[in-house]
């Protein structure tokens, strides 16, 4: 039997299931031209149609009294099987008792016998299939595929009508697992949906203890609105632990940001957005699973919008100066100027001083920080010309290249050109890329880093001790400088343990052939300690603060006089 309808479109399977032939072949005339028709005399048979590998039904239509298996069984089967559940069963019944059961028992509707009234059965079939239809399509929407929990969209529907109907004090709770794309780097993408699923099943199974509803918002962050608890604590480290045994990337942490909805007036999607902010605060404080939202965090999400509105302006007017901080070469009779960090700092005009700290964090977490990054990369590579025209010397400056920026497909032309614009060479502007830069994805980094490298640039690993896996990334991860991270440097004169991580890592530098440059050198003991192991280049205070392009000047003519006074002794 042709299985299209003249308009093209499918047509829908229906199984008939009666013992009486006669009734069968009334159903399949009533039905045929609209419907493809398949039938089976007793429920056993309906069964076996019903779970063969091609079997795809929009209908059953089900007589209750048959031999071997009646129609109850059919349906009690049916009922229990997830997939069998979602097909609507019509039973054929002249017994009202057994319309009442049958309905009860899960049926979606029923036809009366004698079949007097073609048309009506016709529109009947007809009308179910496609309220069975139409609900299929609305559980497609409902639930996320992965995680088994509301989708974004419903939960929110739902919740904006539920909260019409609701008495008691609720909370909004953002749930997100740092770090899980640790899990489909190392382990692809497959295990990180099973991961999320079994997630999934554990929020679900906390919802009925808290009274709530739960969704996947996206990737790996999790909304929950619930009764208002006294401490999520006892919640979050329970499934931080069960979490932990979900996947071999023990790195993961489970954070929440908890919000106390209290002002009815607000939308939902608001609530979740303050939430949301609290748990983006502990991003990183390992000490802290939980985070609620307050009036200081609110005035601090407003600050932080003004910031992101504001940085644009500040670019293009110029609030964002590049300051310069210098790096001496220590292993001479004298230490010597030999290049800089380009630093950016933020003057606002209302707002003053902004620390680094406060925007940048900020801006990597949105993107802008490539923004503010290529702004640096042109005003540093700016000045190290103005220098070299003016005094006859360069100063290699470097420059910090972001996380962000390291997936940007156009990071080498951006640079390339930037130092065409100046006349410049690869080496005069160096490339810092943080340890976090390279282990958030090691493969993704490495390969950038390889390009940029075989352009010429020389890279600097910045920040390196203030990872996890910095040991293991040295032999993994191509650099050409290794820059100390400064919490080295400020213990290792107080205790023995410090010294001798510093010690070990000059060793490592040294087997290695690479430079290591040491920040945050404050103190003439710290230099002399340094200068004692081996290290070659050093930055911080003791020598000079981060300076403006006309401050920085005089270190340059200072370190020219110095040059000059050299050779004329020569």
């Amino acid at each position: 039997m042709n299985k299209f309808m003249t308009t093209g479109e499918m047509k829908r399977r229906v199984l008939v299931v009666d013992d009486e032939m006669i009734n069968r072949e009334l159903l399949g005339a009533m039905l045929s031209q609209t419907f493809d028709i398949a039938f089976a005399s007793n429920g056993k048979e309906a069964m076996e149609a019903l779970t063969a590998p091609e079997a795809d039904y929009s209908l059953i239509l089900l007589d209750l009294l048959m031999p071997i298996m009646n129609g109850f069984e059919v349906i009690e089967q049916c009922q229990s099987d997830e997939h069998l559940r979602q097909i609507p069963i019509i039973v054929m019944t002249s017994e009202k008792s057994a319309e009442v059961r049958s309905i009860r028992m899960g049926a979606a509707d029923f036809i009366t016998k004698p079949y007097d009234m073609p048309e009506v059965i016709l529109a009947r079939c007809e009308r179910i299939i496609e309220l069975s239809e139409g609900k299929s399509i609305i559980r497609l929407t409902e639930r996320d595929k992965v995680s088994g929990l509301y989708t974004r969209g419903y939960f929110f529907a739902y919740l904006q009508r539920l909260i019409t109907r609701i008495n008691t004090p609720m909370d909004a709770l953002v749930l997100n697992i740092d770090r899980f794309h640790l899990v489909n780097e190392l382990f692809g993408r497959e295990e990180g949906d099973t991961v999320l699923s079994n997630f999934g099943q554990l929020i679900a199974e906390l919802l009925n203890d808290i009274h709530g509803i739960a969704c996947r918002s996206e990737s790996d962050t999790f909304f929950i609105f619930c009764e208002r608890q006294d401490s999520y604590d006892d919640m979050i480290e329970s499934l931080q632990e069960k979490l932990s045994d979900l996947t071999k990337a023990r790195a993961l942490r489970l954070r929440a940001g908890i919000y106390s909805c209290e002002n009815e007036s607000d939308h939902p999607e608001v609530w979740f957005s303050r939430a949301k902010a609290a748990c983006d605060r502990i991003r990183g404080r390992y000490g802290s699973l939980t985070a609620r939202y307050s009036n200081e965090l609110y005035e601090r999400t407003v600050f932080h919008e003004r910031l992101i509105g504001d940085v644009q302006e500040a670019i293009d007017r110029h609030h964002l100066v590049v300051y310069f901080q210098p790096k001496y070469r220590i292993q001479g009779d004298r230490p010597v100027l030999g290049s800089a960090e380009a630093l950016i700092r933020w003057i606002h005009p209302e707002l003053g001083f902004i620390s680094p700290g406060e925007f940048i964090p900020l801006f990597e977490n949105n993107g802008l920080i490539r923004k503010v990054d290529h702004f640096v990369w042109r005003e540093a590579a700016a000045q190290v010309k103005r220098w070299r025209d003016q005094y006859g010397i360069t100063i290699p400056v470097s420059v910090n290249v972001s996380r962000v920026d390291i997936f940007d497909p156009e990071l080498e032309q951006k640079l390339c050109d930037i130092l065409e614009e100046s006349a410049l060479e690869p080496d005069d502007m160096m490339l810092e890329i943080t340890e976090s830069a390279y282990s958030d994805s090691a493969d993704g980094s490495v390969e950038v880093v390889n390009r940029l490298r075989d352009r010429g640039f020389k890279i600097e690993m910045d920040d390196f001790g203030s990872g996890y896996s910095s040991l293991n990334m040295l032999t993994e991860i191509p650099f050409d400088v290794l820059k100390l991270d400064m919490q080295f440097i400020r213990r290792m004169l107080l205790d023995d343990k410090s010294l001798r991580l510093v010690e070990l890592i000059m060793d490592i530098a040294r087997y290695l052939e690479i430079p290591v440059i040491a920040e945050g050198v404050e103190e003439i003991e710290q230099l002399n300690k340094l200068k004692e192991m081996g290290c070659d280049i050093v930055q911080g205070y003791y020598f000079s603060p981060p300076l403006p392009a006309d401050r920085f000047s005089g270190l340059i003519e200072k370190e020219c006089q110095n040059r000059r006074e050299e050779h004329d002794n020569d």
